[in-house]
């Protein structure tokens, strides 16, 4: 594992003296690691998450795996663990806290979707509009504890930048939707789509932003 790190990191090295710049990602150069890795983080995540109110801290742990991985650092299952363990330990609270919202808002589609209730297509479109924002506030927030180590800090980031430039919460919705459509589709592909999510969400967090004038 070591080893491949080495020789993403020479590859890195090598084509920033080629083109004379200094690369901010050297683990984005090699395309096919890349892929793998995102696949991998799918892996760790799934098998992570599997406890269920461990979903966010497995994503925090993926979204810091596959930040070293692209900054050409080593990134082992080790590290992975050590990541989650620490995420979990209020990160649970977080789990806990989705899981009641969701089966809220899920409870409340069923519902509206019998069409039982007056303005029924409002409480339905409404429902899943909040759904989808809760499931991409998770990712946005996920994918920045890494930096901060704290849940509550990684929130107050994460709303920020969503007040500051709005589009970054709708690639994250658009990336919650793919999901959900590929794993409905093929359920084993939610092992994918997990590690593309982390990687979309990832992207947004690390992405440069002009300033606000």
């Amino acid at each position: 594992m070591s080893r491949r790190r080495r020789d993403v990191a020479d590859h890195g090295r090598q084509a920033a003296v080629r083109d004379g710049s200094t690369l901010r990602w050297p683990g984005a150069t090699a395309k096919f690691a890349l892929f793998g890795e995102v696949l991998w983080v799918g892996v760790l995540c799934c098998v992570a998450g599997l406890g269920i109110l461990t979903i966010p801290a497995s994503l925090a742990a993926g979204s810091a795996h596959l930040h070293r991985f692209l900054r050409a650092e080593d990134s082992t299952v080790r590290q992975f663990a050590a990541d989650f363990t620490a995420a979990l330990r209020t990160g649970w609270l977080v789990g806990l806290g989705l899981i009641v919202a969701a089966v809220l808002l899920l409870l409340d589609i069923v519902v509206a979707g019998s069409r039982s209730l007056p303005g029924w297509q409002i409480v339905l479109a409404a429902g899943i509009v909040l759904l989808l924002g809760l499931l991409a506030g998770l990712t946005g927030v996920t994918a920045r504890w890494p930096a901060t180590r704290s849940w509550r800090a990684a929130g107050h980031q994460w709303l920020r930048e969503a007040r500051e430039e709005p589009a970054g919460v709708l690639w994250l919705v658009a990336a919650v939707v793919l999901t959900a459509m590929v794993a409905w589709q093929l359920p084993p592909l939610i092992i994918p789509g997990v590690g593309c999510l982390v990687f979309a969400a990832l992207a947004t967090s690390v992405r440069e932003r002009r300033p606000r004038s």
